[in-house]
């Protein structure tokens, strides 16, 4: 491999364009690996992956390089690629695509998609991109921004297949999305020696919960209607809770179940407070939830 570590930034990142593509891309792949980035002036992704890209090659120091083709102005190739939607990006090496990834993803993936490329990180590096992704992954999913968490959690099991946060965030993911099924088969990944770790637990837990669902799963229609017509109606709270955990609102689940508690603990044997805890188990017990919530029950139970 050709030794480009001195190489200016503007000999790392470049315009490449159909016909320039052989050149810059396929030819100049044959002595280091090349990232293409498909884009356009109005995609707005383009402009937020677009610095994060350059400024990771260069930090690369000469180990890649980048070129960026328009695709407005040249299509050919992103056609021949088959590129339907942008930001597109993809590794070549050794002349012929090896990698890839579509959207703007967050830096910690941007990281690991080029270390890997250019076989740049150490144990700690890798360990510490893996951490930053994962953080990511369970920011975006608090946020409801179901699509980029799943994105991030399956960059990090393309580094690490055996990753149980990520396995477990994912299937966390297919929760949210309604696919119980899914969700089942990502826990069969689950190496035996880690079954019984604490984010795995929290996701049976999870499961459970939305498996649990009263009739009409989410809708939360019926038993608002009904306890405006009865505050009282405790069994219509209980499916309320069902119908907020369902659709992953687990601090709005507490919430009515605190209430039935508040008012009567041992209403149905007690129902309410063993779903309750089973709701801090799936939030995972050092959540904020869990801790705000135990401090509430201890609150009623104990005043």
């Amino acid at each position: 491999m050709a030794d480009t570590l001195g190489a200016a930034p503007t000999d790392l990142v470049k315009d490449g364009s159909d016909q320039t593509f052989m050149s810059d891309v396929i030819e100049a792949s044959k002595t280091q690996p090349v990232i293409v980035d498909f884009w356009a002036p109005w995609c707005g992704p383009c402009k937020t992956l677009a610095p994060a890209l350059e400024k990771t090659v260069i930090a690369a120091k000469g180990k890649v390089k980048l070129v960026k083709i328009n695709i407005d102005e040249n299509p050919g190739v992103a056609g021949q690629l088959g590129v339907r939607s942008i930001p597109a990006v993809f590794a070549f090496d050794r002349g012929r695509p090896v990698d890839g990834f579509m959207g703007a993803v967050p830096d910690s993936q941007i990281r690991m998609f080029i270390d890997k490329l250019a076989g740049l990180a150490g144990p700690d590096a890798a360990e510490e991109d893996l951490a930053a992704a994962l953080k990511e992954a369970g920011d975006a999913l608090a946020q409801g921004d179901v699509g980029g968490a799943a994105q991030a959690y399956a960059a990090v099991l393309q580094a690490d297949p055996e990753n149980v946060k990520a396995i477990a965030g994912l299937a966390r993911c297919y929760i949210a999305a309604g696919d119980l099924e899914q969700a089942r088969d990502m826990l069969t990944l689950i190496p035996e020696a880690k079954s019984k770790d604490a984010e795995v637990q929290s996701v049976r837990a999870a499961l459970e919960l939305a498996g649990a669902a009263p009739a009409g799963g989410a809708d939360t229609a019926a038993f608002v209607a009904a306890l405006q017509a009865n505050p009282n109606d405790h069994a219509a709270r209980y499916d309320l809770a069902g119908a907020f955990a369902a659709r992953g609102d687990l601090e709005g689940a507490v919430n009515e179940l605190l209430t039935i508690v508040e008012n009567d603990r041992d209403w149905n044997e007690g129902a309410a407070r063993a779903q309750v805890l089973k709701i801090f188990e799936a939030a995972g017990l050092a959540s904020d939830i869990s801790k705000a919530g135990r401090r509430r029950l201890s609150t009623i139970l104990f005043s």
